[in-house]
This record gives C-alpha cells, structure tokens and sequence, in this order.
C-alpha cells in the first residue's frame, strides 16, 4: 500500500470563521478594489473592500430581522453573478448556513434539496426559478421565505434589516467558529440521489490558507484577477470566489458563457478558471476557424509545435528547430488565442475531470499554463494540485500541505486532511462508508503516485470495464483522447463483458456546420451517422486514442449518434460529467448492436 503526505506549512486559524476575510479586508484596505461587477454597457464597476463589507452587512441584518436563526439553512438558485457572493458572505455573517443549487436543475432536484437541508429560507434568481419552487411548495414544510433578486431581493432584505443594530449583527457573526457549518453541497448526482455534504469554516480555511500560499503567484501577484464564469453551486468556483476574498484578489462573475470572450477582453484576467471541456471548447473553435479560414494547415503545425515545446521543456532542454518554430508561431498564432483569453492570462487552473496531457502541453506551449488539480466536493475543492514552479503535465500535482495520498490494494486513492468534509447530511451510513476509521476519504478514483508526489487519475473504480477477455481498462483515458477531436462532443466507452472495447460518439453540433460545408454535405447530424466522411473524421480521433493503449484495450467498433447528451436532456451534470448510468440505460439497444 504505497502513501505520500506533504507536511503541514501553513498555520489554519484556530477561531473565528470566514467572515473574517471580509472585516480585515475592510479594515486594513477599504478602498481597494475586491469585486468589479459587469454593466449594461459592457463596462465594469468597482466594489471595494468597504464597499462590500457594507453590502453583506446590510443584507445580513435583513436575514436576522427576517427570524433566521443560527445554523439555519439558506439556499441560492441563480447563474454567477455579484449577488451569490453578496448573499453567500451575508448568510455567514448571520451564522447561517449556504445550500447551493444549480440554475439548471428540476422542480423534483429543488425540491430534494430544499426538503432535505430543511432550508428555511431560498433566494432565486428570477420568476423563472422562483416558479420551480413555488411548484412543489407545498410539501416544502421548513421552507418560510422566498425572495427573488430580480424582483429586489437585494433591496427588501437591506430595508428588512435597518432596525438591527450593528452590535447584534457583531454578535452573532462572531458567534461562529471553525467547526461550524458554512456550506451544504449536494453532489451533482453522476449517479442516486444526490447528498448533501457537510463543509466547515475550517475546511474551507484549511483549503484556502494552503491553496493561496501555495498559489501565490495566481493570487499574491500585483494586478491579480479572475472572471469568474462557472457555476458557484459548484465547489470548484466557490473556492476560488473564497480565496480571491481572502486574497483580496479582484474578481469579476459571469454567467454569459456565449458572449464570454467581449468580457474576457474587457476585464482582462489574469488567471482563469474552467473544466476540462471549456479548453477542449476554446482549442477546437480556434482549428474550426482556422479551418475555415484556410488556415488549417497552418493552425495544425502551430499545435503540434506548442505541444512540442512544452514536452522540450519538462525534459530540460529544447531544441533549437522547435525553439525557432515556437517563435514564429508565437507571433503569427499564439498571441491571438492569449489575446481571446483577455491578453493578460498568464495561467488557467482546470478541474472537475481529467485535462489530458495533450492540451495540457498545448496550453502550456502557448503561454498559458494549465494547472491541473483534483478534489471533490467532499474535500472542499482540491486535494493535489500542480504549482507554476512544480508542475507535471498529465497529472494533478502533488498533496497539498498537510494532506496524504494512499493508494489501497484495488488501486483506490484515499486521502486524509483537514479539508475532508465531516460527512453528509442525514445520511451516516453513506459517512461511514466514505470515511473509514482511520479517517481516510474514500474517493471512489483510481490511480497513481510516483515517487516525487505527483498523483495521475486513471479512472473511476465503479467505472473500470472488464472485457470477456478478463482486461481491465479504464474508459477515461479513451473518452479523452476520442473528445479532443474538433468535431466530438461526448464519448461513451463501453464494453464490460464483452469480446471487445466498444464506445458511443455525440458530435459537437455547433462545430458540425462548419465541416458539413467544407466536405460538401447537407442534412443534420441525424441524416449521416452512417456517412463515410464523418465515420472516417471520427475513427481518425478513435485511431488517436488507441495509441495510448493496448490492442486488447483499444476500441474497435463504434456508434455514431444522431442527437448530442445534455445537461437539459439529463444525460450531463451541470459541471458536464457524463452520467454514465444514464446514457447506459438510454442507449442499451445503441450498445447492444455494437457486439451483435
């Protein structure tokens, strides 16, 4: 059983809570910029330190005018906007508890939540999922107030609150210590009902002291700043909304992924944040139009020389015909996806699902770095992350200080530290099946760790697939590969008990019009599953991920499906992982005529 720990470096606060952040920041820098918040013009407005302790302040008063009780749960359904961090700082101030839900999810999800945290209160967005609630209200027993910030919940809350004095408010902030509820997270649900887990002010400090010492150079730097665009219902862009207010990082939201790049150029980040099938995104739009554009050739050799040059500089030396290729390609190419990126991204940090090395090193070629690390929602984001002076592409970095890695007898990786979560919610046999008594998490991944630290997910442990053959493979490292072409959307790995490696392929259907065109084709998707072009486009990506397996692991047939998986369809997570179960059951006849 092969172990790896890094030692604890930094000192976690041994009182107060993460309100703190907020009544320092005020204090020592009131008037330096924390928040920038979008404008109908597509400008930007400042909020400072002040600025918001005053905000969260006022809104937090409201929620205690309002009967909220400490302890009590609050939810939040709403796209990413300077709201959620408003409302998710003051329901900390008033010793209450953040129930986070994704925009996207269903009256039976909402309600699920809402009746399993015994939320007493919910903050919507908009008519819209103030409707989803209000559907299945009535068995929503705990539930006692609704409020919508567009029809002013910000405002009602503020006036709501002007009777209660500071000195109340004080008092019940500080009534709040490191072991205390901050945070309720339902898992996105790849598989059951989804569980609510439970995150302390102390795991979120132990998270985000470590993450912004360790990250100094993302967070510390002068300048610094991030355009924050996922989901805040999600753990990964919660952390980082939490250590910009620790770091006094400025940060902007958003939640306009279509017209994301006129915001990327006017804030100008200097540090991203994404999932693995946003770089995937960026990557093949920029071939797509290169393509289109008569470029392809060109955009083609430009790649294979950023993956070149990046892979030179791991080994420690870079040859002088790549050297001279990067620099050409550096004026003619890369400085025009930097310049997509805002112009002033020196780095992105990916998680949620596995990069893969090969855009890894792409980014990276291009003079933005990618660091890859990994967590759960249960670990409160990350575990292992790789670091701007220690990093390995393909892999997800090291421990973070004071967290251990063990690799179990089945290959399972199990992790120990403080931000572990303290179990889920009215469910402790789910808890002890995750936590042993040894106090290591189980995570339910598969992999590696070599002997200077560096962890490498080679798949799920539910998910590994044996063939008839007796083969274990791991159906991550495939879909990867098959989905870095510019033409797939989603790739399904099948083949458990069965003679061979076989796997569903979902076209992208916005990159879909462009290669109709250029190949002389006409009809949807749909009409030419069957067409020897698109067969041949595809088996191109298949032949591709091939090579990083064996023969007896390689896929040798597969489906090309008329209709793409969704998120609205219920076949993707709101953080767009594959619900493998799902799509299973939904394309069982689709799989079967592979092996008949």
């Amino acid at each position: 059983m092969r172990e790896y720990s890094t030692p604890q470096t930094i000192e976690i606060p041994a009182t107060g809570s993460l309100t703190d952040d907020v009544v320092r920041n005020a204090a020592e820098a009131p008037q330096a910029v924390q928040f920038s918040r979008a404008t109908a013009d597509g400008g930007w407005d400042d909020v400072t330190c002040a600025d918001f302790l005053a905000e969260v302040s006022a809104v937090a008063k409201g929620l205690l005018a309002a009967g909220l009780r400490a302890g009590d749960r609050v939810a939040i359904i709403s796209r990413t906007r300077y709201e959620w961090t408003l409302l998710d700082y003051a329901i900390w101030f008033a010793g209450a508890a953040t129930v986070p839900i994704y925009e996207s999810s269903s009256e039976e999800q909402i309600n699920w939540i809402l009746s399993d945290s015994g939320a007493r209160a919910i903050v919507c967005e908009d008519a819209g999922h103030r409707g989803r609630v209000e559907a299945t209200r009535d068995r929503l027993t705990a539930l006692e107030h609704l409020w919508t910030l567009d029809e002013g919940a910000i405002a009602t809350l503020t006036a709501l609150g002007a009777g209660v004095s500071d000195a109340d408010l004080e008092e019940r902030r500080r009534a709040v210590g490191p072991t205390d509820l901050a945070t309720l997270i339902y898992t996105s649900g790849t598989t059951g009902r989804p569980k609510g887990c439970m995150l302390t002010h102390d795991n979120f400090q132990t998270e985000l002291c470590v993450a912004v010492a360790e990250l100094e150079r993302l967070f510390v730097t002068e300048g610094a700043s991030t355009l924050l665009f996922l989901p805040l219902a999600h753990v990964f862009a919660r952390i980082i909304q939490v250590g910009c207010v620790k770091s006094r990082t400025r940060l902007g939201h958003s939640a306009d992924i279509k017209n994301l790049l006129p915001q990327l150029a006017t804030f100008r980040p200097t540090f991203i944040l994404a999932v693995p099938r946003v770089f995937e995104k960026v990557f093949n739009t920029a071939s797509q139009k290169a393509t289109a554009d008569g470029k392809g050739k060109i955009f083609d050799r430009a790649a294979e020389t950023a993956i070149a040059y990046s892979r030179a500089l791991e080994g420690g030396r870079v040859p002088v015909r790549i050297r001279a290729q990067h620099a050409l390609f550096s004026r003619l190419v890369y400085g025009r996806l930097r310049a997509a990126l805002g112009g002033s991204c020196e780095f992105a940090v990916s998680g949620g699902a596995p990069l893969g090395d090969r855009l890894g090193h792409f980014y990276r070629g291009i003079g933005v770095t990618v660091l890859e690390g990994y967590g759960l929602t249960e670990t409160t984001a990350a575990l292992t992350v790789n670091l701007p002076d220690a990093q390995k592409v393909g892999t997800v970095g090291r421990p973070i200080p004071g967290t251990a890695v063990r690799i179990a007898d089945d290959g399972e990786l199990l992790f120990r530290g403080g931000q572990v979560f303290t179990g889920y919610w009215n469910n402790p046999q789910a808890t002890a099946e995750a936590i042993d008594g040894e106090g290591w998490f189980h995570t339910g991944d598969v992999g590696e760790v070599d002997d200077e630290g560096f962890v490498r997910i080679t798949g799920r442990k539910k998910e590994i697939l044996v063939t008839a053959g007796g083969k274990n493979v791991a159906p991550a490292v495939l879909e990867d590969r098959v989905r870095a072409s510019a033409l797939v959307s989603q790739c399904l790995v099948v083949g458990d008990g069965q003679p061979f490696i076989g796997a569903l392929v979902t076209i992208d259907e916005e990159a879909f019009p462009a290669w109709a065109e250029q190949h002389g084709k006409s009809g949807k998707v749909a009409d030419l599953v069957d067409d020897e072009d698109l067969r041949a486009e595809v088996q191109a990506a298949v032949d591709e991920a091939n090579k990083a397996v064996s023969k007896a692991e390689s896929i040798r047939k597969f489906a090309i499906l008329p209709t793409d998986w969704t998120e609205e369809a219920g076949q993707v997570t709101p953080s767009l992982k594959l619900k493998r179960n799902v799509v299973m059951r939904e394309c069982r006849d689709e799989i079967a005529a592979l092996y008949s």
